[in-house]
């Protein structure tokens, strides 16, 4: 409709009257059809002038809607079916019920948030049928010029977009509106990755975490530290997850805004994760007793929520740490930059066969020797490299760690280096 500038009719001569003809929508049909209406005798009582036959030509044509939103809603856009908003709906309730490669709840959340917040209010009365190559590039250009998206996040957009397109099948499965989708046209902003923002911890900045973090909040950031692990996976341990003498995690299940769920990011994110025997004794003292239940809990038993550790735990520990000592360069983190700490160590500071710290970590094999790698048999060789490898970071002493919620008036700890073997 917004590309409608509106109709000033053709106005003609028919036999013995002034006529305006104009173009009319009609429902059911694709076509517009030709209207026409007298406006004055050629000659005689009632003849206007030309200025006059003008006007009144407008006047007939306003009065017919021809030009009205209200009209081109009611008929043009019924006549090209469903619209963005509706699909979407659909393609929702399909993406939360589908057997064959379900999604995480997590993704879901986000799309859902995307449709929300963005794709609905700009393009959900649009029809279907119109969402091509230049409405998503309007699209991209409101993104844009909001300042409020990045790069990334557009481009994760737009793909909710086009699947949402992709969606609408005939009875046969086949497409009803298959695009070829040009980034080009569309002018999709280039995703740098090197200007990404992926904050990670230093050796420093991880020990200073460690020492300032009290009860539960230190117990999973040394894990998530030493070990690599998501704040979800970290938090979706059990007891019976971990081995008698806590050298060994196996990683099964995440935990997500008060739900357990047994589907991890990827395949490869189940997995076992091997303990240096500081990080172990420590991790045992943390247990106690317990034989069953979550690791991280609260005191009756509940699972903790990701968003309460950033902002009651680590954002805490990061404004502390980083009132005193400035030189740390700290930043506003996430608790993703504990497992970029590990990677990195692992990667660039130990001899750690690549298979092993693969494992570890949950990386997807890069080809056909890492698809035969069978580390995961072989859990003395890697208990061995976890034990030289170290955990690059300044541990306290396990007297510092004990229970779930710590101890009361608990004492200054002594520090003792497992950075290296």
């Amino acid at each position: 409709m917004s590309r409608r500038s509106g109709q000033d009719g053709s106005i003609q001569k028919e036999g013995k009257w002034y006529v305006v003809r104009w173009w009319m929508d009609v429902e059911g049909q694709e076509k517009r059809e030709r209207k026409y209406a007298r406006i004055c005798p050629v000659s005689g009582p009632g003849k206007l002038s030309a200025s006059e036959r003008e006007r009144k030509a407008k006047e007939i044509i306003a009065a017919s809607g021809a030009d009205s939103v209200e009209h081109f809603e009611r008929v043009v856009r019924s006549d090209h079916g469903i619209t963005f908003r509706e699909q979407a709906a659909i393609w929702l309730d399909y993406i939360r019920n589908r057997k064959r490669k379900p999604v995480a709840p997590s993704t879901l959340s986000n799309w859902e948030s995307a449709l929300d917040n963005w794709l609905n209010p700009n393009i959900g009365d649009m029809p279907l049928d119109a969402v091509n190559n230049l409405a998503m590039k309007q699209l991209v250009a409101a993104m844009v010029a909001s300042g409020e998206l990045g790069p990334k996040s557009i481009g994760n957009y737009t793909q909710v977009v086009k699947m949402v397109v992709a969606s609408a099948v005939n009875e046969q499965g086949e497409q009803l509106h298959p695009r070829k989708w040009n980034h080009q046209f569309i002018d999709m902003p280039i995703v740098d990755k090197s200007q990404q923002k992926k904050p990670s911890f230093t050796s420093e900045v991880v020990s200073a975490i460690v020492r300032v973090s009290k009860g539960h909040y230190r117990m999973i950031f040394i894990l998530c530290a030493a070990c690599g692990l998501r704040i979800g996976e970290a938090l979706g341990i059990r007891i019976g997850d971990i081995s008698p003498d806590c050298l060994t995690i196996k990683v099964q299940q995440k935990a997500w805004r008060g739900q357990i769920h047994e589907r991890l990011k990827t395949e490869n994110g189940k997995r076992e994760i091997d303990l240096h025997p500081t990080v172990a004794a420590l991790l045992k003292d943390y247990v106690g007793d317990r034989s069953s239940g979550l690791l991280f809990c609260s005191r009756t038993g509940k699972q903790l929520w990701q968003t309460n550790i950033l902002r009651r735990g680590l954002h805490p520990a990061l404004r502390k740490i980083g009132w005193k000592d400035e030189q740390l360069g700290i930043e506003k983190s996430g608790s993703h930059a504990f497992r970029r700490f590990r990677n990195t160590y692992l990667r660039n500071y130990t001899a750690t066969p690549e298979g092993v710290y693969k494992f570890w970590m949950g990386h997807a094999g890069e080809d056909m020797s890492d698809l035969y790698d069978m580390i995961r048999r072989d859990v003395k060789f890697r208990r061995e490299q976890a034990e030289k490898a170290g955990i690059g970071f300044t541990l306290p002493s396990k007297t510092a760690v004990v229970g779930r919620n710590g101890r009361k008036n608990e004492p200054e700890p002594v520090l003792e280096s497992a950075a290296t073997a």
